[in-house]
C-alpha cells in the first residue's frame, strides 16, 4: 500500500508578495520532497494557502485607505501566480478568508469550548479613544525597555528582536491615531497550554529525529514553561466567535474575532476540505486528517516553530479527532547579501519580479544549494550567478548538450546500441543505480541541501566519463566502443531528467521532450528499463544560458539603494556634541526580583554612587533575579524617569543582542558605582 502523506507550508500572510526567504524557509523544500514522493508513487497531497487575518493586513489596509478584503485579494492572486512561476506543485492552495474556513474554524473552536478547554479571563487591555478600538500587539509602537529603540512593536522589538507585550513598551502610543492608549476590560478565552505540556513532552519525546533546531527550541520553551495563551482578540476582521458559545459563556461576542494563530493552522484543514470538494468526494479529507497512518508534515521558518510543534499539536489533542505532526522540519532564515531582509526597506528580492527576468529553475537550484537547514545563510547575487554558470551551465547543461549534439552529429538523432561494457562504464551503470535509492533518502529526511550535491555530482561524474572516454577519438577507431559511451550517457540524461525532477521541474521536462519518451517511469522504476537501441530522439536545446555581470550588477545596484544606510546596518552619524548628552555611569546590582505577572521583566535596584535607584528591565528570559545581584552594570543615568506596569524605572541599562540571547553589559575591573563612562 502507498505511503500516506500530507504535506503543509506555512500560509504566507496576504499582505505583500513572496521574496526569497519565504522560499527557502517553507516553500522550496516542501515542493522537492512533494515531488518526490508523487515521482515514489506516494499518496500524497500537498496543501498551502494564504493567511488573510490578523493586524499586519489589517495595517497594510489602513495605510492604504481600502479595506482587507481589498488587500487579501489582491496578495492572494500575486502570490498565486508567483508559486506557480516558481513550479510550486501544491495540489490546493486555499485562502482563510473562504466560508469554508470560517466554519471550519468556528466548528473547531466551538469543540474545545464544549468540551471546557478554554479559560476565560477578563483583562485590562490598551484601548485608542480616538479610533474606538482595542489595539492588539502591532497596533502600539513605543521605547523598547531592553534596548531604547523608539519604534518598537507591542509584540516585538525589530532592533534587538526582543519578545515584548504592549504594556511593556515606554511611552506607548497607537499606530493607528498616535493617541496615547488608555486601559479598558475586555473578556477573551485563553487555551492553557501548562495543562498540556506533560503530554506534549511525552509525544515530542517519540520524535527524536526531529531536526537539532527545532528539538532545541521546543526544550526551551518546556523549561520556561508552558502559560495561556489567548485564542480570540477584539478586532473588526477575522472569524467571528461562535455566537452561541459566547452567549453560553455570557459574553458579549461583538467584534470579536478568532486570533490569527488559532485560525492558520485549522486553514490546512479547511483547504484540505475544499480539495476534497474539488475531487468529487467531501469527505476524502478525513483520509488524510483523520487516519492515524497519515504522515503529516509541517514545512516552516523557525519563527512558526511554537505554533506548529506546541500551540497546533496542543489543539489537535484537545479536539481528538485528527492525527498529530510526524515531522516539522524548520528551516532558519535566509539573510540577503550579507543583511537581514526587510520588506519595510524593500530589502528583499521579490519572487514575482524575479520570474520576470531569470529563470526560475536557477534560483530553486541555487536557493536548494544554500538552504538554511540548521542555520541561517546568504544569498547574494554574484553566488547565484555563479552556481547558474558554474554549476547549471558548465556541469548539468553541458554533459546533456553535448551528448545529444553528439548523437545527432554521429548516430542520426537516434540511440545507439551498447555493446561490450568497460569497467569505466559498470562504474556509471552503478552509480545510476544507486542513485534512486541515495538521493530519495537524503530527501525524505529532509537533507535536500546533500539531495542537491549528490545529484550534481552524478553529472560531474558523466562530464568526466565523457571526457575520459573520448568519444570523438574513438568513433573514427573503435565504433562500437564509442557506440556504448554515447548510449550510457544517455541513458544517464534520462536518469538525470527523473532525478532533478523534484529540483528542477521545468528543466526536466525539457529533457524528456527531448529525448521524445512520452510519460515518465517512477523514481525506483526508471532504472529497470532503458532507451532502446533506435529510439529517435528530439533536436537537441540549449537548456541554460550564461547570466551576464550586467544584469547581476543591476540587482546589486537596486538593492544598495535600499534605504541604503538601513540596508547596510549603518546606524545614523551623531556629532560629539549630541554623544556628550549621555550620561553613562558603572552601577551596581543591590537586589533583584521578577515584576508579578511579566515573564520577561525584572526589578532591579541598583547603587549608583551615593545613590539609589530602581531600574526594569526585560532581562527575566535570559537571567535569574538572584545572578544579576552584584553585578556592575552599565546604565544611562541621565533618561527621565518612566513607569512600566506600573513600577517607576529611573534609567536603563545596556546590553548587546545576539540571535535569541541578550548579554548584560558588565565592566572588566571591579571599579566604584557612579564611574562615569567616557
Amino acid at each position: 500500500m502507498a505511503e500516506k502523506i500530507l504535506v503543509t507550508s506555512a500560509l504566507p500572510y496576504a499582505n505583500g508578495p513572496i521574496h526569497l526567504g519565504h522560499l527557502a524557509g517553507a516553500y522550496l523544500p516542501a515542493d522537492i520532497f512533494s515531488r518526490y514522493h508523487r515521482l515514489k508513487g506516494s499518496d500524497i497531497i500537498y496543501i498551502c494557502g494564504s493567511d488573510e487575518h490578523g493586524v499586519p493586513i489589517m495595517l497594510r489596509a489602513r495605510k492604504e485607505h481600502i479595506s482587507p478584503q481589498v488587500i487579501v485579494d489582491r496578495y492572494h492572486e500575486l502570490n498565486k501566480k508567483s508559486f506557480a512561476g516558481f513550479g510550486m506543485s501544491f495540489d490546493y492552495y486555499g485562502r482563510t478568508s473562504s466560508p469554508v474556513h470560517h466554519q471550519t474554524s468556528r466548528d473547531f473552536f466551538r469543540t474545545l469550548a464544549r468540551k471546557k478547554v478554554f479559560v476565560l479571563k477578563k483583562e485590562k487591555q490598551l484601548f485608542d479613544p480616538e479610533a474606538n478600538i482595542f489595539l492588539a500587539d502591532r497596533f502600539v509602537r513605543g521605547t523598547c525597555p531592553v534596548c531604547g529603540y523608539e519604534e518598537a512593536y507591542g509584540d516585538q522589538c525589530e532592533k534587538c528582536g526582543s519578545s515584548l507585550s504592549p504594556s511593556e513598551l515606554i511611552n506607548p502610543r497607537s499606530a493607528i491615531t498616535d493617541a496615547v492608549p488608555v486601559l479598558k476590560e475586555t473578556t477573551h478565552w485563553y487555551l492553557p497550554l501548562a495543562e498540556f505540556q506533560k503530554e506534549l513532552e511525552e509525544w515530542i519525546g517519540t520524535h527524536p529525529e526531529w531536526k537539532s533546531n527545532v528539538l532545541g527550541q521546543i526544550k526551551s520553551w518546556f523549561n520556561t514553561g508552558l502559560t495561556d495563551r489567548a485564542v480570540t482578540r477584539d478586532l473588526p476582521w477575522g472569524v467571528t466567535v461562535p455566537e452561541d458559545v459566547a452567549r453560553e459563556a455570557g459574553v458579549d461576542a461583538s467584534g470579536k474575532v478568532l486570533y490569527v494563530w488559532f485560525d492558520a493552522p485549522i486553514g490546512y484543514i479547511s483547504a484540505t476540505k475544499e480539495w476534497a470538494e474539488q475531487q468529487g468526494n467531501p469527505d476524502l479529507w478525513k483520509d488524510y486528517w483523520q487516519d492515524k497512518k497519515t504522515r503529516l508534515i509541517h514545512f516552516i521558518g523557525k519563527d512558526n516553530i511554537v505554533f506548529h510543534c506546541l500551540i497546533f499539536p496542543a489543539m489537535l489533542m484537545a479536539h481528538g479527532d485528527y492525527v498529530l505532526p510526524d515531522n516539522v522540519p524548520a528551516n532558519e532564515f535566509l539573510n540577503l547579501e550579507g543583511n537581514k531582509l526587510s520588506t519595510s526597506r524593500n530589502y528583499a528580492v521579490w519572487l514575482d519580479e524575479y520570474l520576470q527576468k531569470f529563470d526560475p529553475d536557477a534560483l530553486r537550484y541555487v536557493l536548494a544549494s544554500n538552504l538554511p537547514e540548521s542555520r541561517d545563510t546568504d544569498f547574494s547575487w554574484k553566488e547565484f550567478q555563479a552556481r547558474h554558470n558554474n554549476e547549471l551551465a558548465d556541469v548539468l547543461g553541458n554533459f546533456i548538450n553535448r551528448t545529444m549534439t553528439f548523437v545527432h552529429k554521429y548516430f542520426g538523432g537516434k540511440v545507439p546500441e551498447q555493446k561490450q561494457l568497460s569497467e569505466l562504464d559498470s562504474q556509471l551503470l552503478t552509480m545510476l543505480e544507486q542513485a534512486p535509492d541515495k538521493l530519495g533518502q537524503l530527501i525524505d529526511t529532509f537533507q535536500i541541501k546533500a539531495y542537491v550535491h549528490e545529484l550534481m555530482n552524478i553529472a560531474r561524474f558523466a562530464n568526466k566519463y565523457f571526457n575520459d572516454k573520448e568519444p570523438w577519438i574513438t568513433r573514427k577507431s573503435d565504433m562500437d566502443n564509442c557506440a556504448t559511451t554515447i548510449n550510457l550517457c544517455l541513458q544517464t540524461v534520462r536518469a538525470l531528467s527523473v532525478l532533478a525532477e523534484p529540483l528542477l521541474p521545468f528543466t526536466a521536462q525539457k529533457i524528456w521532450q527531448m529525448l521524445d519518451m512520452g510519460e515518465k517511469h517512477q523514481w525506483q522504476e526508471f532504472m529497470k528499463s532503458e532507451l532502446p537501441a533506435g529510439h529517435s530522439l528530439q533536436e537537441p536545446r540549449i537548456l541554460f544560458t550564461k547570466i551576464e555581470d550586467d544584469a547581476i550588477e543591476a540587482e546589486v545596484k537596486r538593492l544598495k539603494q535600499a534605504s541604503p544606510g538601513e540596508a547596510k546596518n549603518e546606524p545614523e552619524l551623531i556629532d560629539i556634541e549630541t554623544f556628550g548628552k549621555i550620561d553613562l555611569r558603572v552601577a551596581e546590582v543591590l537586589a533583584a526580583e521578577p515584576i508579578k505577572k511579566s515573564d520577561k521583566l525584572l526589578k532591579l535596584q541598583i547603587k549608583v554612587g551615593t545613590e539609589q535607584r530602581q531600574l526594569v528591565a526585560g532581562l527575566a528570559k535570559h537571567y535569574k533575579a538572584g545572578d544579576l545581584i552584584g553585578k556592575k552594570i552599565i546604565i544611562v543615568a541621565n533618561l527621565k524617569p518612566v513607569k512600566i506596569r506600573g513600577q517607576e524605572s529611573q534609567g536603563m541599562l545596556l546590553a548587546a543582542s545576539h540571535d535569541d540571547r541578550v548579554i548584560l553589559l558588565t565592566v572588566m575591573e571591579d571599579i566604584p558605582s557612579g564611574s562615569p563612562i567616557r
